[in-house]
């Protein structure tokens, strides 16, 4: 079991432990998940983010980056020889666009798919230029700062409910897996 929401993590297992007659292992950083955590403190390190990097170093087997498109961007930077080396995290395109359509008198919440222009001809059309093609910067400017830092081109893997939206218009990724937070979660499992 994963959980970012530690007031909700205890009601979770007490309910999973019930419905299976089983406990269920809380993923946590002090499990065994084959990598090290070269973090100032790793016990901030989200439980999604872990199993991200677990499963985007055992898909990759390389220095790799993983992009998951969720509530949060987060962004996980994995070296080849195992290593967590750092974390990137922005709201995510919902947030982001609940943000600009509660925080605003007149701009809606409109559908995050990409416009047929940069150049938006109508609200909506502008609000979906600048949030997907905005991320579209975000995550290449990230990706593009990462790999200046290390100093070498890094296999970069994306993730999360939202990917499809960003995925199409840059050719950044080598791969799309939508299900690698939950593969993690199974190689964390299966090693514990």
């Amino acid at each position: 079991m994963s959980s970012v929401v530690p007031p909700l993590t205890a009601t979770f297992q007490r309910m999973l432990a019930r419905l299976t007659q089983q406990q269920p292992l809380v993923i946590n950083t002090s499990l065994r998940t084959g990598l090290s955590i070269a973090i100032d403190n790793p016990y901030e390190l989200g439980t999604d983010l872990l199993a991200n990097a677990v499963a985007g170093h055992q898909l990759t087997k390389t220095d790799c980056v993983v992009v998951d498109f969720g509530t949060a961007l987060s962004v996980v930077t994995v070296s080849k020889a195992g290593e967590i080396q750092g974390v990137s995290i922005a709201p995510g395109l919902e947030s982001a666009m609940k943000a600009l359509s509660t925080n605003t008198a007149q701009l809606p919440f409109v559908p995050l798919t990409s416009p047929p222009s940069v150049l938006g001809k109508n609200t909506t059309h502008a609000i979906q230029s600048g949030i997907v093609f905005g991320y579209v910067g975000l995550v290449e400017g990230l990706v593009g700062r990462i790999e200046k830092e290390l100093g070498h081109p890094v296999e970069i893997v994306a993730t999360g409910g939202l990917a499809e939206v960003i995925t199409p218009l840059t050719n950044r990724f080598s791969r799309v897996e939508p299900w690698l937070t939950l593969n993690g979660l199974r190689l964390i499992a299966s090693l514990n």
